[in-house]
């Protein structure tokens, strides 16, 4: 028996031998990734107050999510050229780093310049974990693994900003920094021994365009860090920033996303279209849900935020779904399973503005369209590994994480400045901002079958 077909005999599951660690320490990693994203927004407050950093706070969010923009590109490049390892260990490096100046800052800027060193960190161990899956993992396990990567992220939705909460009021604001590099190094140790057997996986130059791709990255990082800081402005200022941001991204992101993506060409263009605009949907519906309820129904923050729980808890039942399905109908099934129960979900989610109508009905549709979600996301990762050359998954990983990123950057700014717009939110533009995240669920189902590549002639 070849060694090929005795790793493939071994790996009959995420814990075989073989397996076991690299599994663990991936899953861990993404698990930290998802705390830190949703711990930080607890702590920042606090954070704020004790540094007097008020007029930076905008920037310690959009700061780490421009330089995660540029170094999903940088990582797609670079796990292309030499394999999945060095992208590992330098995004475990900055991530660590950029902790630890976060934690022991002594001024805002200080913590500013943290977040974008944890931001870029991030970015590269993002990508690195998806061209991992590719390179390390057999196709008939991918979409559990992806599966195991979305669940990695509801414990954290879950626990992490009421963790958080405790960690702030008890141990103190830079405990929420500098605990995580005490998990995310010893996780990285357990997925080295799998890294050295795919260390010799790629090794050739950098592509031509590489250098010119970074640099259009760095201009949509930039149009995303004002986009986002125009979303928390208001009135005519903030409407001019996003204009500005949204130009700017128009010029840069199509230059970093497939050939194709604007006219949603069939194959990966689609894919990587599907992914944002489920994105977009999910995102612009919760988003607004907590307000709406708090506001229309009469909900604490408490019952608010169980809602979204719902969702969460939702979509990791989804995601734990498709990962059992042994050969989905065709490549389009899931996707288009998943984009219906994100259109009906969001659409659904408006029965709340209704006085008669129960609002469990709203709260059974945020559940649909978490199924959805969790139908949706794994697949579409699969689909991309599959669609990509050995040499390509970086940087088609990295496109589809680039696109997620920045449509639910682009609708959190254009909601914001839609429940601004007026003396104060009410049911119009709660409406509106749920008809477009339902537009954009229904768009995508449209499009859905589109992610067959071409027959070839």
């Amino acid at each position: 028996m070849t060694i090929a077909a005795t790793a493939a005999a071994e790996d009959r599951d995420l814990w075989s031998p073989r397996l076991r660690a690299m599994t663990v320490g991936s899953v861990a990693l993404v698990s930290l990734l998802a705390f830190e994203a949703l711990a930080v927004g607890t702590a920042m407050p606090t954070v704020a107050r004790s540094l007097n950093g008020l007029g930076l706070y905008a920037l310690a969010f959009g700061g780490p999510f421009a330089s995660g923009v540029v170094a999903m590109v940088a990582s797609g490049i670079w796990c292309d050229a030499r394999g999945p390892r060095p992208a590992m260990w330098h995004g475990v490096a900055w991530f660590v780093t950029g902790l630890a100046v976060a934690g022991a800052a002594t001024s805002m800027g200080t913590l500013v310049v943290g977040r974008v060193v944890q931001g870029f960190g991030s970015g590269l161990l993002s990508v690195a974990l998806y061209v991992i899956v590719g390179h390390a993992y057999p196709e008939r396990l991918r979409r559990r693994m992806f599966a195991a990567f979305a669940a990695a992220w509801v414990v954290p939705s879950l626990v992490g900003p009421a963790l958080a909460g405790l960690i702030v009021e008890h141990l103190g604001w830079r405990w929420v920094f500098l605990a995580v590099p005490a998990v995310a190094v010893p996780a990285v140790l357990l997925i080295q021994p799998g890294l050295r057997t795919l260390a010799g996986a790629a090794s050739t130059r950098p592509p031509v365009g590489a250098l010119a791709r970074v640099g259009w990255a760095c201009g949509a990082g930039a149009s995303a860090a004002l986009l986002h800081y125009g979303g928390q402005q208001r009135g005519a200022y903030a409407v001019g920033l996003i204009g500005v941001a949204l130009a700017g991204m128009l010029a840069c992101v199509p230059r970093l996303l497939p050939p194709g993506f604007l006219r949603a060409a069939r194959g990966l263009p689609t894919v990587v279209g599907l992914r944002g605009l489920a994105s977009a949907a999910f995102v612009g519906a919760e988003v607004v849900i907590p307000l709406m309820l708090s506001r229309e129904r009469g909900f604490t923050p408490t019952g608010a935020g169980l809602v979204l729980t719902v969702g969460a808890l939702s979509w990791s039942v989804g995601s734990w779904f498709q990962g059992r399905i042994a050969a989905p109908r065709s490549a389009a099934s899931l996707p288009r399973a998943g984009l219906a129960c994100i259109a009906v979900g969001t659409a659904g989610v408006a029965s709340a503005l209704l006085p008669g109508v129960p609002v469990a009905l709203a709260v059974s549709a945020w559940a649909v369209a978490g199924l959805g979600m969790g139908l949706l996301y794994p697949s579409l990762s699969v689909l991309t590994l599959e669609l990509s050359a050995p040499a390509e998954q970086g940087r088609n990983s990295s496109a589809l994480q680039l696109g997620d990123s920045l449509a639910a950057a682009t609708v959190l700014a254009l909601t914001g400045a839609v429940l601004a717009a007026g003396s104060s939110p009410g049911p119009v533009s709660y409406a509106a901002t749920l008809a477009v995240a339902a537009g954009c669920g229904l768009l995508g189902l449209v499009l859905a079958g589109r992610v067959t590549p071409p027959a070839a002639p």
